[in-house]
């Protein structure tokens, strides 16, 4: 979710010795039909995504016989907070890269390091149509989006029937109830991968997002305003949780998404009842237990999915979802074949096939036909059922802001930080911009 999807805050740092040696041959236009390189970074470390990419790069390269593309694949963290953003800065990008939009997307176009394709790109927006909004920057376009959705609990439903938990909480209270009955069952309640920071960080994003009206997180999203008590209400609510202790212990140091020891991993092989992940985390299980077996990268079949429950008593909409989504840019003097790669990527067939291996949900009109994974059709029932979708808090936010607001709810998980301090932390980064 790949990543999703998804550490959302930028870090300094060198960049690997791996991840320069793709950097070369990058970015220079040639002439018309002469020999191209395309270097292309992505976050499909695993199975199916990985040699999916390859695949469409290799179908790719058999259209355009002139280009070239080198196809590499990074882990989400390392790609987003070191690898991106300080080839970026060297001037010396891949030509397509990994993007996920809104404020970090900005930060981008405000550094002149991404290419406006909005002039090449009309059809493939029209096809896409709202979703595209995360990849455009004051009516501009700078990426396309090739995947979107929200996020949820996956859990193990024959762990919640050996608790004795009939159907999904709907509300927090329900939810703790159906946390105590799994640890008197002596099975760990729920998995959460914090030594990667935004799996911890998006607890809070969620109780904000069921603390907090609609309008609120809207006017913080638009103008960075946080004086709403709501966004305090969603650390207390947050530190009442951990200290109930639902977590497995260690939680501080799991990864989220790296092998049968994460959280994905600790719920794939049962070790844990759920985890709160976003949609891509079904092919991620799938991909860890292919890694342990040498098998086909297939999804638990014990796995099912529901929203993070309503508060009751606040002001928070109980059908919100949190969610997002991935895409690619261009970097800004990538040679004209990148945006045909990028069109490629977008069309009708390509998404389909996306769905149809089940690492995500696409997001061009006419290939839905491949969403077949029942876990991809429960988070797509979801989305359907959101009144309404925020946008990942550190993605809407940009880098600076987002990344203040993650340490600070990692402290809170640490018990070094309190439900104000993240606040003060968010309203400090503001008031650097």
């Amino acid at each position: 979710m790949n990543k999703r999807s998804i550490t959302r805050w930028v870090a300094t740092g060198a960049i690997s010795a791996v991840a320069l040696a793709g950097l070369t041959a990058c970015n220079t236009a040639p002439a018309d039909d002469g020999p191209v390189t395309l270097t292309w970074w992505h976050n499909g470390t695993a199975e199916p995504l990985a040699g999916f990419w390859q695949d469409v790069a290799d179908e790719f390269e058999a259209d355009h016989p002139n280009v070239t593309v080198k196809v590499e694949g990074f882990q989400n963290e390392e790609l987003q907070r070191t690898l991106i953003p300080n080839a970026l800065r060297s001037g010396d990008a891949p030509d397509l890269f990994q993007q996920w939009g809104a404020g970090e997307l900005a930060a981008q176009v405000r550094a002149g390091q991404v290419k406006d394709i909005t002039a090449d790109v009309s059809e493939q927006i029209d096809a896409i149509g709202g979703t595209v909004a995360p990849w455009q920057v004051d009516g501009k376009t700078y990426g396309l989006p090739f995947n979107f959705g929200i996020e949820g609990f996956w859990y193990n439903k024959d762990l919640f029937a050996q608790a004795g938990i009939e159907g999904t909480p709907t509300t927090l209270d329900e939810l703790n109830e159906d946390v105590q009955k799994l640890k008197d069952a002596g099975i760990v309640p729920i998995a959460v991968g914090a030594a990667d920071k935004w799996p911890a960080a998006h607890w809070w994003y969620n109780f904000a997002l069921k603390a907090c009206s609609p309008e609120v997180l809207s006017n913080a999203q638009a103008n960075l305003a946080f004086d709403d008590p709501c966004f305090v209400e969603a650390g207390q609510y947050l530190q009442d949780f951990i200290d109930t202790k639902p977590f497995q212990e260690g939680y501080l140091g799991t990864t989220a998404q790296q092998g049968a020891g994460s959280s994905a991993g600790l719920v794939a092989t049962g070790n844990a009842a759920m985890e709160l992940m976003g949609h891509w985390n079904a092919g991620q299980m799938g991909g860890i237990l292919a890694e342990e077996s040498g098998g086909e990268a297939t999804p638990p079949a014990f796995l099912g999915w529901f929203n993070f429950p309503g508060i009751e008593g606040t002001d928070g909409d109980p059908t919100a979802a949190l969610g997002g989504g991935d895409g690619f840019s261009c970097a800004k003097d990538a040679p004209k074949e990148c945006v045909e790669l990028l069109q490629y990527i977008t069309s009708v067939d390509v998404q389909t096939r996306f769905g149809e291996i089940g690492a995500g949900l696409p997001v061009t009109k006419g290939s839905e036909a491949g969403i077949s994974d029942p876990n991809l059709q429960q988070v797509l029932a979801g989305l359907k059922d959101a009144t309404y979708v925020q946008l990942w808090l550190d993605t809407a936010y940009g880098p600076t802001v987002g990344g203040a607001m993650n340490d600070g709810i990692v402290n809170l998980f640490a018990g070094n930080g309190t439900p104000e301090d993240i606040v003060t932390s968010i309203e400090n980064a503001v008031a650097t911009l």
